[in-house]
């Protein structure tokens, strides 16, 4: 790979000397301090990952490192027996190994269900757009593959009234059955994480369907069912590691489907389903840009608080009132995580009560307007109940909402339509990154605690700068196997910039980018960001690449989000990932981290 040639024309041809991958300048600086007669010993290596990565090892520790660098090497002419040369040393930096995150579970995993987000899913689901695209298990699989750990499904009569669906109810969405989608659940619910799966049901039954779909659950998971002891609320909920394994269902309190009918009836009549606005050339490339709150607050500030949560959580008192003799109770004691709301105003919703927990869901612009008025009540409310927030109805086209509305509240449950690809569903992938991928990530201290007088963390109080997040990025390769030479410009090599920032609370939130580097597969942009933070513990860094084009809306190149709370010091390789969020297989930045 020394040049390449692009056809301009039958007649004109233009030649690109291409660079090799090499080591930059300061790398070469460290691996001198680090190093002797130009070989990096086992005593060198400790001292450079104590030093430059912050990492606390011990010399076997080291050894080890130093062992699977040296096999990984071994086929190359760099190979040496006991030590790395300069290249090898770099090859290790910009190696698999040198993750900038912790990829084990390492929170504490027994506090109740409550303490943690939790990776959900919105209508889980379906394939596309919420109006008219089919329902299907495959999403459902794929977001169990990828750690969701929180599967909704709207539970509709077939059309012959004997059976249970699961579709989008009021649309042409084409339906599949319950039964699929649970066996589905079942096969898959543990492949990425051991932690409990959550099932919430949209539940739309007449009492005999509710009876079949008891018994429908029963037959598929069996002993991996958790059903709390009698059929009253949990006084608190348990904890992940005592649910290893098991499946919870969560949903309202049984309720007659024809009411749930004639409210859906009502609400597609008063014109609900609206279509969503087409997005730009540059969002259709790679999703809109991530939504300051304030902003979204105001584009949606007609939007009455209770209008879009009757058609998802029927009033409580309502529905345990009606007709009590017409409720499955096989059904009522399968439900662990009671949902619904109380009846009176969100000051009422957010009670809480100390003999029992449950679980209240706003859409998300109804957290953000209630969050003005409600935010020290709704952090409390989430401190012992879970609190599930869902996009607006608007966003027919299955795209997302900025998820720090949820988590700066305590909302466990911010659950998000995984097919709606993205920058929103770029940070949501990048937050449950942490603790291992397993689905649960432990909240911030300061969400949980209260003072002396009750008091709790509030959300809108201007806090002062406490960290300040370095970033350095080196340089990039790995374009040119993954991707056609002519994929980003038919005519030349590609002109990469890269973009660095903060997803977080609105004083963090920022991005910056680096020069365009024009012609380079391996572009060494060797730029340097500062990031103030006053929320660090909630803050996820942004990482994308873009290839400027002149005439055109620009590529994407690849995307990643870190949560900082994981973040490793020092040199690190970060690999990219396309805009579903698979990783590529080559495509990878070499960049510095530290926090001060």
């Amino acid at each position: 790979m020394s040049k390449q040639t692009y056809r301009v024309c039958f007649c004109f041809r233009r030649r690109f000397r291409l660079t090799v991958s090499e080591a930059p300048a300061e790398i070469k600086t460290l691996f001198d301090q680090y190093s002797e007669n130009g070989l990096m010993t086992l005593d060198h290596l400790h001292r450079f990952l104590t030093d430059v990565q912050k990492e606390d090892l011990t010399k076997e520790e080291a050894q080890a490192v130093l062992d699977h660098s040296l096999h990984d090497f071994r086929h190359l002419s760099i190979f040496h027996r006991k030590a790395l040369n300069l290249e090898a040393f770099f090859k290790y930096l910009f190696g698999n190994t040198n993750s900038p995150i912790n990829t084990k579970v390492h929170h504490d995993m027994n506090a109740p269900l409550s303490h943690y987000f939790i990776h959900t899913g919105h209508n889980s689901y379906l394939t596309g757009n919420q109006l008219s695209s089919d329902c299907s298990d495959v999403p459902i699989i794929q977001a169990l593959h990828r750690g969701v750990r929180v599967i909704e499904l709207d539970i509709w009569p077939n059309s012959n009234k004997d059976d249970v669906d699961v579709l989008h109810g009021g649309t042409l969405t084409a339906p599949v059955a319950l039964d699929k989608c649970f066996q589905s659940i079942k096969e898959h619910a543990f492949v990425a994480s051991e932690y409990p799966v959550v099932i919430t049901l949209e539940d739309h039954l007449t009492p005999n369907l509710q009876a079949k779909v008891a018994k429908m659950i029963t037959e598929t998971f069996g002993d991996v069912l958790f059903s709390p002891p009698g059929s009253e609320c949990l006084k608190e909920f348990p904890s992940p590691e005592s649910l290893k394994r098991r499946v919870i269902i969560s949903t309202k309190p049984p309720q007659e489907y024809l009411e749930a009918k004639a409210a859906a009836e009502k609400a597609a009549a008063a014109g609900d389903l609206k279509r969503g606005k087409s997005l730009a050339p540059d969002e259709e490339a790679w999703g809109r840009e991530v939504p300051e709150l304030k902003r979204a607050v105001a584009e949606d500030d007609k939007i009455e608080l209770d209008e879009e949560e009757s058609k998802e959580e029927e009033d409580v008192e309502d529905v345990e009132s009606k007709s009590p003799q017409n409720v499955a109770p096989e059904y009522k004691r399968l439900i662990a995580i009671h949902a619904g709301k109380p009846k009176g105003g969100l000051s009422e919703c957010l009670k809480v009560d100390p003999n029992k927990v449950r679980r209240l869901s706003l859409s998300e612009q109804q957290l953000e307007k209630a969050s003005d008025t409600y935010g020290k009540d709704i952090v409390r409310f989430t401190q012992r109940n879970i609190l599930r927030v869902y996009p607006k109805g608007i966003r027919v086209d299955s795209s997302n909402y900025n998820p720090m509305i949820g988590w700066s509240h305590g909302a466990q449950m911010v659950a998000f339509n995984m097919q709606g690809y993205g920058r929103s569903l770029w940070v949501m992938q990048g937050m449950f990154r942490a603790n291992g991928g397993c689905g649960y990530v432990k909240k911030p201290d300061f969400l949980l605690t209260a003072g002396p007088n009750n008091e709790v963390f509030d959300p809108k109080h201007k806090l002062p700068v406490v960290k300040t997040l370095k970033v350095k990025v080196y340089m990039g390769e790995g374009w040119y196997y993954d991707f056609k030479h002519t994929h980003f410009d038919a005519y030349s090599p590609p002109d990469f910039y890269a973009r660095v920032g903060i997803a977080g609370v609105a004083a963090d939130t920022v991005m910056k980018k680096t020069k365009t580097l024009e012609d380079n597969w391996i572009p060494a942009w060797d730029e340097e960001f500062e990031f103030p933070l006053t929320c660090p513990d909630l803050a996820v860094i942004r990482i994308e690449v873009h290839e400027y084009d002149m005439s055109e809306k620009d590529d994407f190149g690849g995307q990643t989000s870190l949560p900082l709370s994981e973040l490793k010091r020092g040199i690190r390789a970060v690999p990219l990932h396309d805009h579903k969020g698979e990783k590529y297989k080559s495509v990878k930045l070499l960049m510095h981290f530290d926090l001060v």
